[in-house]
């Protein structure tokens, strides 16, 4: 933001009906916590959906996985609300599954395949082990921030989050098809599916453009639930699947065991390393819609205890078998939208979340949704994350070394996504490594713009 932007926000923020340490009214603040929680919940059980999906899970498997993100989510959420010691901002940061990790978690996913077919253990014990240790890299950039943001330029920075979207899209399109049931009976890509599909994007572009703020917020929400009535009717949803909706989940640290992989470390690393810079933007942004000072000793200590928070978060989801988590931006305009910045309603968000991830009903019901209604739902959001990277690289000087460095980038990192088999002939763990185009893009975005020098 520029100066100008920033007295604008500043502005804004004298109008907090609530400020960072206030304590709203009961009532006040469960209204408040309702509204992020609309604003989160889809986001939340989204990324494990479709990595579900994409590995073809069993509807157990997938449910399990949809709890433990709330309930991890609501943990993360307290411990970035609360500060537990150099850990966590102090400011109404709300966290939950990152989309960003989706392609190279599914890429380690693969790893789990025995004779040609998935032995889903061994596909999550390869992906929570990578994601434990490869959080490491972002709590070392919370410790050395003022030197990797010199690395991570905004350019790289827009250039990683582009390739995030532009790769999550094909995941997308595949649940528009079907998915990987569709493909297993012969009816991936047909009229039925490719409809749903629709049906559920148009909604939410219906519902996204109305002036009414409600409905606006919750348009994925009510795409989604005319994509489930929709095929509820048709057919599709099969209540009878599950065997019992009761009980009550006790998270079990490590369930899967531990399978370690140096090539899907390396590929989440690289995510972790960007999502860092990321979470230093999402906190600069909460820290000016809140009314507090975005530079100084306090804000540098809350930046660096936020990144240190996001890393620890993320191995914390490891460890209780869910994906890592990452600073969620929307929150930041809800603040805005309610006039309420109190830390002490993530309290609420928090225990809400946890409540949610403990009770297996929910994770059974979410699970059950087919991968059309998903995927026209995922495909939108998909494109907007690959529109916030392009905003990213308009927001730097597009000069000659800018426009190589792009389309180095971009050429590599697309190149592996849409012809995989070019690295058929590397060592595996080369293959392994670079068959991610996030992964590609990413470090030759980091490499050119470090080495490139070009006299204007």
């Amino acid at each position: 933001m520029n100066p100008t932007e920033q007295e604008q926000v500043r502005s804004k923020s004298n109008d907090l009906i609530y400020g960072l340490h206030d304590r709203p009214a009961l009532r006040e603040s469960i209204f408040a916590a309702l509204q992020h929680l609309l604003a989160i919940f889809v986001a939340i059980i989204t990324p494990p959906l479709i990595i579900s999906n994409a590995l073809n899970f069993d509807l157990e498997t997938t449910g399990f996985l949809v709890s433990m993100s709330l309930f991890v989510s609501g943990v993360a959420t307290f411990i970035q609300c609360h500060r537990i010691g150099p850990i966590g901002t102090g400011l109404l940061c709300i966290q939950g599954t990152s989309f960003s990790f989706i392609g190279p978690i599914i890429g380690a996913g693969m790893l789990g395949m025995v004779g040609g077919k998935l032995n889903t253990e061994m596909a999550l014990s390869y992906i929570f082990t990578a994601c434990m240790f490869a959080s490491v890299v972002e709590m070392l950039v919370s410790r050395l921030l003022k030197y990797t943001r010199k690395i991570i330029t905004p350019l790289v920075s827009g250039i990683v989050v582009t390739l995030i979207g532009m790769s999550l899209v094909k995941a997308g399109i595949n649940s528009c098809g079907g998915g990987a049931a569709a493909e297993a009976d012969g009816s991936f890509g047909s009229l039925v599916n490719l409809g749903l599909a629709a049906l559920v994007l148009f909604s939410i572009i219906i519902f996204n453009r109305s002036s009414n703020r409600f409905l606006r917020m919750s348009s994925i929400v009510l795409g989604l639930l005319i994509g489930c009535i929709a095929a509820y009717l048709m057919g599709m949803i099969h209540l009878d699947s599950i065997q019992s909706y009761g009980g009550f989940i006790i998270p079990v640290p490590f369930k899967y065991g531990f399978r370690f992989d140096i090539s899907a470390l390396i590929s989440l690393g690289l995510v972790y390393l960007i999502t860092a810079i990321e979470a230093y933007g999402d906190i600069t942004a909460n820290s000016l819609i809140s009314g507090e000072p975005i530079e100084g000793e306090v804000f540098e200590r809350r930046a660096s205890g936020g990144i240190l928070a996001d890393g620890f978060n993320s191995m914390l989801a490891a460890v209780f078998n869910s994906f890592p988590n990452s600073i969620f931006a929307q929150n930041n305009g809800m603040i805005q939208l309610t006039g309420i910045a109190s830390r002490y309603v993530g309290y609420y968000i928090a225990g809400a979340l946890v409540v949610l991830g403990l009770f297996p009903v929910v994770g059974l019901v979410f699970s059950l949704i087919p991968a059309p209604v998903l995927g026209g739902a995922t495909l939108l959001m998909f494109g907007t994350v690959a529109a916030a990277g392009i905003k990213i690289i308009a927001s730097t000087q597009i000069n000659r070394k800018a426009v190589l460095v792009m389309a180095i980038s971009f050429a590599l990192g697309l190149s592996v996504e849409m012809v995989p088999g070019i690295l058929d002939h590397m060592p595996e763990t080369i293959k392994n490594i670079f068959s991610s185009g996030i992964t590609t893009g990413g470090l030759t975005a980091i490499l050119t713009n470090a080495f490139i020098k070009i006299k204007e």
